[in-house]
């Protein structure tokens, strides 16, 4: 048997193709599992959120003793809006982050076409001379072909589709964090709005007390008619303020309908009468900053988008290397046998380096412009976890002065301004400004309690964490 020997420059050629043929096997393997992951990723972002435990204590709550569900209803009859449960219904139920999640489920499903071998050619020919003649064989040709990119092109294309569908996950994270944080601010919102109707009430009886202080007063020739004009006029203050405070109540309600993606004139469950204030993060503002930085889906997205950025530049650059097509055919031309089957392969010639730099080029001011973006994200991460920290802080000190300094200051007021028109050594305009005194600081206090609250959602926003969930 005879032995073809190769020179030693060719078998080294023909090893290192072997070499980068299964390089890319292997690469295309591990790129493999993880598109696998990521699909499992997917399929466990799913908008049936009753799985996971937080939301199955958020909703078993509504299940309580004393509490009746309504076939269909998003809330039990009866039932207190919490803090919890509205954020879980809106991560539940929001369509926004069922366009985001089909948004990631397309790029994920770009990976398997970015893989893919292209369909091979199948081709039949007829001889025309051949096809009835007396003196020859008909003549046919049957060939496929099939073209095989360089070594490692299918698996940068796959490299940038994957990291495209981990950006696109980590949008779906982004907007999840944006509905929390929107329906934290809309549920203190509506506290805030159910405490100004009962604080308009309880001083619209004060007012209709001083009304009726003035006009006995009046009767028995003690108070002047502009006296008891002008509690009349705080009375009907106090009733167009409570048109302006429903209005408002309405208002919010709307919205977090809209946001629960529910008909808005539907009605929302009555605001808790007491709201326990978070509590701070214990952590340092460094250690805030460093969290953030690890966990911010957008800097996760930034990440991915390099990523695939990189895949590209590498990508264009091979793009200058030869593609090539495998073929094999059974042409009867021959009259031979022997001569009729033959294999082959064809290679692209890459000729066109002009344009093969410009995508190179195009390529790399991508990179550069998403490394960019990164930096700079990393910046507003930072700037926007030290803003909410300190906002919080100061929402806390202004809450903390309004509760222990000026309500007490007030309430003596008050009582020392009634006690005083009662004895005849006051106005009854000084009874009337005190009383509205009292009522702003009030409305100021509960004001400041929604702000805290407001403020720390924003803070566990930037921390890259979902508020209201771990309150």
């Amino acid at each position: 048997m005879a032995t073809a020997v190769l020179p030693a420059g060719a078998a080294r050629r023909i090893a290192s193709l072997i070499g980068l043929v299964f390089t890319a096997v292997a690469c295309q393997s591990q790129g493999t599992q993880r598109y696998h992951e990521l699909a499992l990723e997917l399929d466990r972002a799913d908008p049936d959120l009753r799985r996971s435990p937080v939301a199955a204590n958020a909703i078993g709550a509504a299940n309580a003793p004393g509490v009746t569900p309504e076939p269909g209803a998003l809330f039990a009859r009866g039932e207190t809006l919490e803090r919890r449960r509205l954020v879980t219904a809106v991560l539940e139920r929001n369509p926004n982050l069922a366009v985001a999640r089909q948004a990631w489920r397309a790029a994920l499903a770009r990976y398997p076409q970015a893989t893919s071998l292209e369909d091979p050619l199948l081709g039949l020919g007829l001889a025309p001379l051949s096809i009835g003649s007396n003196r020859v064989e008909p003549g046919t040709r049957v060939d496929l072909s099939q073209r095989l990119p360089f070594p490692g092109k299918l698996r940068l294309r796959g490299e940038a589709a994957l990291a495209d569908a981990e950006a696109a996950g980590e949008d779906w994270e982004t907007l999840r964090l944006e509905l929390a944080t929107l329906a934290c601010r809309l549920f203190d919102e509506w506290v805030l709005a159910a405490r100004a109707l009962e604080i308009n009430s309880l001083h619209g009886a004060l007012v209709e007390e001083s009304l009726r202080m003035a006009l006995a007063r009046y009767a028995a020739g003690e108070e002047s008619k502009a006296a008891v004009l002008g509690a009349e006029l705080a009375v009907s203050r106090s009733l167009y303020e409570r048109v302006t405070l429903e209005s408002e109540a309405e208002r919010v309600a709307q919205r977090i309908n809209t946001l629960l993606h529910r008909p808005a004139d539907l009605p929302i469950p009555n605001a808790p009468a007491v709201v326990e204030l978070p509590e701070d993060p214990s952590e340092s503002a460094e250690d805030l900053v460093a969290r953030a930085l690890a966990t911010r889906p957008e800097l996760g997205a930034a990440d991915a988008r390099a990523r695939a950025a990189q895949a590209r530049v590498d990508l264009a650059s091979r793009e200058f290397m030869p593609d090539f097509t495998l073929m094999g055919a059974y042409d009867r031309i021959w009259q031979e046998e022997a001569l009729q089957p033959f294999v082959g392969v064809q290679i692209n010639v890459p000729l066109a380096l002009g344009r093969r730099r410009a995508a190179v080029e195009q390529s790399r001011a991508e990179l550069a412009g998403s490394e960019l973006r990164r930096a700079a994200l990393e910046d507003d991460v930072g700037l926007s976890v030290a803003s909410a920290a300190r906002w919080l802080s100061q929402a806390r000190a202004a809450e903390a002065i309004v509760r222990d300094r000026l309500l007490p200051a007030a309430g003596e007021q008050v009582e020392t301004a009634r006690t005083s028109y009662a004895a005849g050594r006051a106005t009854i305009a000084a009874l009337i400004d005190s009383l509205a005194e009292l009522h702003a600081l009030e409305l100021a206090h509960h004001r400041a309690r929604a702000e805290i609250a407001i403020r720390r959602a924003e803070l566990d926003r930037a921390l890259g964490r979902i508020p209201g969930l771990a309150w």
